[in-house]
């Protein structure tokens, strides 16, 4: 069923590397949508999938990239029964679809009632790449699949504040402590110990730094390389700018029920300001202007090819 060009040659290596799914435009199904309400939405929904495929195709025209299948869908979550696959992106609403799809499965009456620890540590939900090749190929060729983005810069501050300026357990041992201990001179005792008071100025430096002493997070890794735009052709792209909207119509689009909505709650640290262009602002004060150039040059793919302004 698959076409030529998805056809995997006989090597067996040869199946997990080097796969090219090309990005083919297929017309969203929309024949549950009620309501003439969805027009703009829709609208905005085809501009932002022929500006992706437009990007794809001279982009992808250049390069072929090795990778493996397995790698290339690992971070796709898997919802059966109404055809559903979603690429997580972290601080760009990820908690809140997780628990849709949760409410979509059958494993939730409402997607209020379920826990962050829930969400992220219940292990209540499959990944595409727990499927064999033949599921994986199968499902993506027939299942509704979507990724949800936000600017760079934000989702960059976010991911930033959350784990940092809050205590926690995982980030200021594993991550604090190595920042802290290369980048920050005359660093005192305590915050050796804790790897507690990363200031941004430091994380920058780290994130920048081809030598990091600890590896990437999905936190702060590029969409490009989380979810990979051009090698899977999503069918629905949304946004953190226009989540509810966006998120409500795709649920209409793959015939859920009409009583889900998607979740309005922030998941956690629920008194802080909305990281905002304005607080993006702030914390890149903090920056040199080629600290600020080589930041944005870190995310110039995300910014293509989801056709957010350079800050």
């Amino acid at each position: 069923q698959l076409s030529d060009q998805q056809k995997v040659s006989e090597s067996p290596l040869s199946q997990f590397r080097g796969v090219y799914l090309p990005p083919a435009l297929h017309p969203l199904n929309k024949t549950l949508v009620k309501g003439g309400k969805w027009k703009d939405v829709d609208r905005t929904q085809e501009k932002r999938r022929s500006f992706l495929h437009d990007f794809c195709k001279k982009y992808n025209s250049k390069k072929k990239l090795q990778t493996h299948l397995v790698h290339l869908v690992s971070r796709i979550y898997v919802e059966d029964r109404h055809k559903v696959l979603y690429c997580e992106v972290p601080k760009a609403g990820c908690s809140n679809w997780k628990r849709v799809l949760m409410v979509l499965n059958g494993l939730a009456g409402s997607a209020q009632n379920i826990s962050h620890d829930d969400v992220h540590y219940g292990k209540h939900l499959r990944k595409l790449d727990s499927y064999d090749l033949k599921g994986i190929y199968t499902r993506l060729n027939m299942y509704t699949k979507t990724i949800f983005v936000r600017d760079p810069m934000e989702r960059l501050v976010s991911a930033f504040r959350d784990k940092f300026e809050h205590p926690n357990s995982y980030y200021h041992p594993v991550f604090g402590k190595a920042i802290i201990k290369k980048y920050r001179h005359n660093a005192n005792e305590e915050a050796l110990k804790t790897g507690s008071g990363v200031k941004f100025k430091e994380f920058i430096q780290y994130l920048l730094d081809s030598h990091r002493p600890v590896g990437m997070d999905i936190h702060w890794e590029q969409v490009s390389k989380l979810c990979y735009p051009c090698l899977i052709n999503y069918d629905f792209i949304g946004k953190f700018e226009t989540l509810e909207e966006d998120a409500n119509y795709f649920l209409q689009l793959v015939g859920a029920p009409a009583e889900l909505k998607f979740p309005k709650f922030k998941d956690r640290h629920s008194s802080d300001e909305r990281t905002s262009a304005e607080v993006v602002r702030q914390y890149l004060k903090e920056l040199s202007k080629e600290e600020r150039q080589l930041t944005y040059d870190f995310y110039y793919l995300d910014y293509l090819m989801f056709n957010y302004t350079s800050p």
